[in-house]
């Protein structure tokens, strides 16, 4: 039990998900910081100031106020740590795939076997028989 648990943890998704969560949880702050002290100004210059991004239902009650430059400044938030992700580590990674396959001579537009042929050669190789040779 412990040697599967140990195989799964060096496989080396663990690490690399790890190593994500510790970037992503840093770029986050950069993000949050640029929202701050960027975006949420130049959100709240939209309204005016004492207006806003935001709407106070009772005015007096601060619970009651609708912030809508939180919810933009949160989606700009996601879109920018979304974009970041994609194109530092979501596109090179396809490429670097896709490099590899081709170094180890795997051709893209050759069509995957369907289950049928999968489970011919499997029965072929359980009998002795080699699958290239006609029965």
């Amino acid at each position: 039990m412990l040697k599967g648990f140990r195989d799964f943890i060096m496989r080396g998704n663990v690490i690399d998900l790890a190593v994500g969560v510790v970037i992503g949880a840093a770029f986050t702050s950069i993000v949050t910081a640029f929202s701050d002290n960027i975006i949420n100004p130049l959100i709240s210059t939209i309204g005016g100031a004492e207006f806003g991004f935001g709407y106070q239902i009772i005015p007096g009650n601060e619970a009651t106020t609708l912030n809508f430059g939180a919810l933009l400044t949160a989606i700009i938030n996601f879109l920018l740590i979304a974009a970041v992700v994609y194109f530092f580590i979501v596109a090179p990674m396809n490429k670097l795939d896709e490099m590899q396959k081709r170094h180890r001579g795997i051709s893209e537009d050759e069509p995957a076997p369907t289950d049928t042929e999968l489970l011919t050669e499997i029965r072929d190789l359980l009998a002795g028989k080699n699958p290239t040779q006609a029965p």
